[in-house]
């Protein structure tokens, strides 16, 4: 039994669960599920559509009033860019396009809507994600003990929320800086440069629209739910959550999250076959119905907030993943179970 950690986080002694579900889906549905594997254009389509979106919008709103301007950052570019950072989030995997060359390259391009460069880094960083969740300095989608111990009260958590995406974005710069390599040169080249033409021909507000709806979209916003709803522990002893809900068609299936960590070569249009080949493995399993409810509880309720995360040593647990989950924690962790379930799955709330 590991020391106990004096922070408000919950520290475990397994490893985490994603290996372990998918060796057992595998001993059964092996041929089933690797047919699966693979990639997916219609991604790609995606993409290219809403990049296309966002350019005619950013011509169209170089002419309109602030407020407007304003209205159609948070319902227009707040959705788009935050679909085109859960793309960034799928193209990471190799899943839209054949060859891992030409997936890099539509990562790159369908940054320059999002204003700031994020794709090389992201997809460094999202590999140990997978590769070391929850583990301490490796996995940098853990919020820092400065959050946990700041972020405690709604009013906190709201402008937490508000800025998340920015928080999110500069968080592993101070906790895992990584070295510059010619990829990044390449990404911050071509996303500056699309900044400063589009700047020097429709004009700040055009620039201002997408960069704004990098910020709405990844914070107070119905789709930025995802955020939050993938591994932050709403009920004791899970680690990560799907959603399943009407939202996913405008993130790529990104609630799909304990299918996707299971299995992340599985394109995100083949998650739902995965959850229908193996129902055992997840309908018992906590889930999601509703972004906003899970943004709602994540700021009203007060035994909700950044400090609900798992947080494990080692990749490979202290007990080297063959014990159950054991929780520690400097505080008891109050039970908030008691929330509406469905009759096909354990859904945490439905709206």
């Amino acid at each position: 039994m590991p020391e106990m950690h004096q922070d408000e986080f919950f520290w475990v002694d397994s490893n985490e669960p994603h290996a372990q579900r998918r060796k057992a889906v595998l001993a059964k549905y092996g041929s089933q599920v690797r047919k699966l594997y693979g990639y997916d254009n219609k991604t790609a389509y995606q993409v290219m559509f809403v990049m296309a979106v966002q350019f005619v919008m950013a011509y169209h709103v170089r002419i309109l009033p602030w407020w407007k301007v304003l209205v159609l950052a948070y319902t227009v570019s707040g959705t788009c860019n935050q679909n085109l950072l859960s793309a960034q989030h799928e193209i990471s995997h190799f899943l839209a396009l054949r060859k891992p060359f030409w997936n890099k390259v539509l990562a790159i391009a369908s940054n320059c809507p999002i204003v700031v460069p994020v794709a090389t880094k992201f997809r460094q960083y999202h590999q140990e994600h997978h590769s070391h969740l929850g583990v301490e300095g490796w996995d940098v989608d853990l919020p820092t003990g400065i959050e946990a111990n700041a972020i405690v009260h709604t009013a906190a958590k709201i402008g937490w929320m508000i800025v998340y995406i920015l928080v999110y974005g500069i968080r592993p710069l101070i906790i895992r800086p990584k070295p510059v390599g010619l990829a990044d040169v390449i990404n911050w080249g071509l996303v500056l440069s699309f900044d400063g033409v589009l700047l020097y021909t429709l004009g700040f507000k055009s620039l201002l629209y997408l960069l704004l709806g990098t910020v709405f979209g990844g914070g107070l916003h119905p789709i930025a739910g995802h955020l939050i709803q993938e591994h932050y522990m709403f009920v004791t002893g899970q680690e990560t959550y799907s959603y399943y809900g009407p939202l996913n068609c405008f993130t790529y299936n990104v609630g799909y999250h304990n299918e996707h960590h299971d299995f992340p070569q599985i394109p995100q249009t083949r998650l739902h076959a995965l959850r229908e080949i193996a129902p055992e493995f997840y309908t018992p399993l906590q889930c999601h119905t509703s972004w906003v409810w899970v943004i709602w509880k994540f700021i009203s309720d007060p035994e909700v907030g950044p400090w609900t995360r798992m947080k494990r040593e080692t990749r490979e647990g202290t007990d080297g993943g063959q014990e159950p989950i054991a929780l520690h924690k400097k505080t008891a962790f109050a039970d908030i179970t008691n929330v509406q379930k469905s009759p096909a799955s354990k859904a945490v709330k439905s709206l």
